[in-house]
Parts: structure tokens; C-alpha cells; sequence
């Protein structure tokens, strides 16, 4: 089969041919048909600090994925062959104390797809059952690569009740912008986004929000008067990992506010934890999916929203076939681009 591949320790991938992966017990193999390209994938290619103290080569990356299930182990009752999927990438012990209280998006020893072990960026995929999320047949393909990261929006925005509030969003990248269309699904009363690339700051625009701002020539206080708002922002949602993006959502909450923070910092930096305290600010962090509570969330309001769904779907910009995996990745780094998905059929 054809597979993306980090052959070695140090910067570079590799299309090569490969023997399909075998399935073992309570296992599932997908046929790759897309898979979504994400900034975890770009680091790994890059080789930086964190890819070479955390993979191992050789390793077949990519984690986002939709496909069709053509083999099941013999124990498997839960998945059948011939039905549509995506797959939840994060592989849990299932035995340390959070697993076994149903707290699996917290376990302390989760094994990544695409990171810790052989990915989706080929033409086949194994992974646990358990971590099969079954997709209704007539669902788009490119809609079932992003169902990950769109995951990581929702728990995201979903972490607080944002009902009738008003919502910063700081990073316009795929998964800041599907927030700012979920936030605006489930009922905030404003939502702005904030980047530094008026490209994306569209795309947020496209998928719902009230106002975009671009950082580099206006404050997000002006937005504020823009809109009339005589008060701070209820909700924060932290997509960037950007020290600057966090210092001025901080400096924009109302008393009270929340923030719920997904964008990773490449370095640590400081923080006004005197506003924090005084202004009674809660944050909050957050890592990947709730298992399978978020899923379920996802699927539900995709299934009952066309503008959602359109939304969602308009943040894919860029399709590749998967022999030119290469301009899908210079299109990633460009900033130029939404989603990127590589087609596997």
C-alpha cells in the first residue's frame, strides 16, 4: 500500500510502498479515502524539539481520517465491514484511574495515531473499535476527514454555556474558525475572532462571526465599541498560542469570564495573574476530544444544521491527491488556506 512515512530521525517524508497493516484482536481496519492535514503533521515533518523527543521512526503519520471499514477482528461485534468512519486518534489504557472512571480524554497514557503509531496518511488504517466513530453513508468524505480537529473545536466552545454571551475567539485557523460557527450554532450573542491574516479572518467571517479583527493594525478594544459593548467578553476560546493573543484576551474579559484554552504555546510565557485573580477569570485547558460525549455532540448538530454544516465544510480550502502530498503541505505552511485534505481513494 502506499504510505506517508518518517523513514528516519530529521526533517523529511517519504511516499513509499508498504505491506497493508494486520488487524488484531478488537482491531478494525479503515480504507483511507481522506485525511485531513493538521499542525502536529507539519512539526513531524519539520523535526523540531518536540516530534524528536516524542516519535519514533519509522512511523506512517496522519490522524485525521474518513474511510470505509473492510476488515474486523473476530471479537469485534461493535463495527461492520462496508460502513463509513472516522476514527478517534488518541488510543487509551484503559486501566489508569480516569479510564477507569469514564474519563478517558484525561488518561495518562494515551497513545496518539499518527504519532505514537502508525497513522492514516495511507492507504489503510488499523485502530481499537472502540476508537471507530461509524459515519452515516451519505456523509461527505472531505466533512468525515475534519470530524478530529472539529472536535477539538467543539469541546472547546462547548466547555462553558455560551448561550446569549459574547465570545472572543483569538486565532482564525481551522479549528479557531469552526468554534466561531459553533459558538454562533448554540446561541452566543457576539462573536468576534482575532488573527493576523485577513485571509483566515474571512474565512471566520464566512463561517459566522459578527466581526474579525486583524491584531496587526486594531485592538480588540475597538471591536468592542464597534459592536456596543459597554462590558468585557463573557467567553474566551484561545485558539492561537500566541503569548500576545492571551495577554489581550485577558486584558478584554468581563469579571467573571471564562476561557477556554486549546492553542499550544511553542515556549512558556507569562501571565497577569493579578487580573486573573481580581477579575475572577477562570481558565480553563483543553486537550483534544471528550470520549465520546463530544462525538456524539458533533454528529448531532451536523445532522440538524445545513448552516452549520456548510460552515464547517467551507473551512476545507485546499484538496490534494495523496501523490501530491508535498503541495499540501506548503500549502499548510503558507497561512494561505483553511483545511487541507488529501484524497486516498
Amino acid at each position: 500500500m502506499r504510505a506517508l512515512v518518517k523513514p528516519e530521525a530529521g526533517p523529511g517524508l517519504e511516499l513509499v510502498d508498504r505491506p497493508e497493516p494486520k488487524v488484531g484482536p478488537g482491531e478494525v481496519k479503515i480504507r483511507v479515502l481522506r485525511a485531513g492535514l493538521c499542525g502536529t503533521d507539519l512539526h513531524l515533518d519539520q523535526w523540531d524539539d518536540w516530534a524528536a523527543s516524542t516519535v519514533r521512526p519509522p512511523l506512517v503519520l496522519g490522524h485525521e481520517f474518513f474511510g470505509e471499514v473492510v476488515e474486523v477482528a473476530a471479537d469485534v461485534d461493535s463495527v461492520q465491514v462496508g460502513q463509513k468512519a472516522s476514527g478517534e486518534g488518541h488510543v487509551v489504557c484503559g486501566t489508569c484511574r480516569n479510564c477507569r472512571a469514564g474519563r478517558r480524554h484525561l488518561c495518562i497514557r494515551t497513545n496518539s495515531v499518527g504519532v505514537n503509531r502508525d497513522g492514516a496518511f495511507a492507504d489503510f488504517v488499523v485502530i481499537p473499535a472502540s476508537n471507530v466513530w461509524v459515519q452515516p453513508d451519505d456523509l461527505d468524505p472531505d466533512l468525515g476527514a475534519v470530524f478530529d480537529p472539529l472536535g477539538n473545536a467543539v469541546h472547546t466552545t462547548l466547555s462553558f454555556p455560551l448561550a446569549g454571551e459574547d465570545v472572543l475567539v483569538t486565532g482564525a485557523g481551522p479549528i479557531g474558525v469552526m468554534s466561531a460557527a459553533v459558538a454562533r450554532h448554540v446561541g452566543a450573542r457576539k462573536v468576534v475572532v482575532t488573527d493576523v491574516s485577513d485571509y483566515r479572518l474571512d474565512l471566520a467571517r464566512g463561517a459566522g462571526a459578527d466581526l474579525v479583527v486583524n491584531v496587526a493594525e486594531r485592538r480588540v478594544a475597538e471591536a468592542q465599541r464597534e459592536l456596543g459593548m459597554r462590558e468585557g467578553f463573557d467567553i474566551g476560546l484561545e485558539m492561537s498560542g500566541n503569548p500576545s493573543a492571551v495577554e489581550e484576551m485577558l486584558a478584554n474579559m468581563n469579571h467573571g469570564g471564562r476561557i477556554a484554552m486549546l492553542g499550544l504555546p511553542k515556549d512558556p510565557f507569562p501571565i497577569d495573574w493579578g487580573r486573573v485573580i481580581t477579575h475572577m477569570i477562570t481558565i480553563k485547558g483543553i486537550y483534544g476530544r471528550q470520549m465520546y460525549d463530544t462525538w456524539y455532540a458533533m454528529s448531532s448538530m451536523l445532522q440538524t444544521s445545513d448552516r452549520l454544516r456548510e460552515a464547517v465544510a467551507s473551512v476545507i480550502t485546499h484538496r490534494f491527491p495523496a501523490e501530491q502530498w508535498q503541495d499540501g503541505f506548503d500549502a499548510a505552511r503558507s497561512g494561505r488556506c483553511g483545511k487541507v485534505v488529501l484524497d486516498w481513494s
